[in-house]
């Protein structure tokens, strides 16, 4: 069974709230642009933009479609008609134009990204570099991590004004808002990811254990990015307890399961 992790910007406030290549002293990182493919078929009809979704990417396609948009199978002989009918609203039409055009150039991202996984690569031993992508979803989810996939979905980071995330009937709040812009995209990649490879453990643990696991990651986030983005009481607490045990490594710290030592 695959398996995927559908992740909200929503849940780390909530809990508190390309081909690619590597080697120990270089890791390079790249945003293919699969939206600009999808973008292409889905504003002009164009039958090969479909048929390089489908040969040159086919797990993004297929995730696309089967469990972001969920519209059925890609296999399924109506799916090309139904991809492209769920597309044609007047908002994802608007919504297309926007991201096409705010994200013309992602060099400022691929740079942040290869600064973020070198960190990593130093850090965590044997951490697998992913292939990362752009898509564009239906304002459902923001990164998708999977797979050995990171998904951008670039229609959730519009901008904090941006004028549908105002709208009453989209229900987004301020701070949720306030992450859905163009700065956030690489720390929430990095954040994603990591709680994909250090999940939540399986039994039963309390919310203040939640906080302290996402104030974890939250903090490496922060170090691999290399400026304080995420900052709260349980991102102070790991701070805290880093400065009292400067021999704990960041592998260490996000494997350890004693979240009593930072309550």
């Amino acid at each position: 069974m695959r398996k995927i992790y559908f992740i909200l910007v929503v849940m780390m406030l909530g809990c508190i709230g390309c081909e690619w290549q590597l080697s120990l002293d270089e890791t390079e990182v790249a945003v293919e642009r699969y939206d600009r493919i999808q973008s292409q078929y889905l504003t002009t009809c164009d039958f090969s933009a479909l048929q390089q979704m489908k040969t040159d990417y086919p797990m993004q396609t297929r995730t696309l479609i089967e469990d972001v948009l969920r519209i059925g199978k890609v296999n399924d002989p109506q799916i090309n008609t139904k991809f492209l009918h769920f597309y044609q609203d007047s908002t994802l039409q608007m919504i297309i134009s926007e991201a096409e055009q705010q994200y013309a150039n992602m060099e400022d991202v691929n740079d942040e990204l290869n600064k973020a996984f070198q960190f990593l690569k130093k850090e965590i031993s044997n951490i697998e570099i992913p292939q990362v992508y752009a898509q564009i979803g239906s304002l459902a989810q923001s990164i998708i991590v999977g797979n050995g996939m990171i998904g951008i979905c670039l229609d959730k980071y519009l901008g904090t004004d941006y004028e549908l995330y105002l709208r009453p009937e989209y229900g987004y709040s301020s701070d949720q808002r306030r992450m859905m812009q163009r700065q956030y995209i690489v720390p929430d990649c990095v954040g994603f990811y990591l709680f994909s490879i250090y999940p939540l453990p399986i039994e039963p643990i309390s919310q203040a254990e939640r906080d302290v696991h996402m104030g974890r990651i939250q903090w490496v986030v922060n170090q691999a990015i290399g400026y304080d983005l995420f900052e709260n009481m349980y991102v102070q607490k790991v701070e805290r307890f880093m400065s009292r045990n400067k021999n704990m490594n960041i592998e260490q710290l996000l494997s350890t399961s004693k979240y009593s030592d930072f309550l």
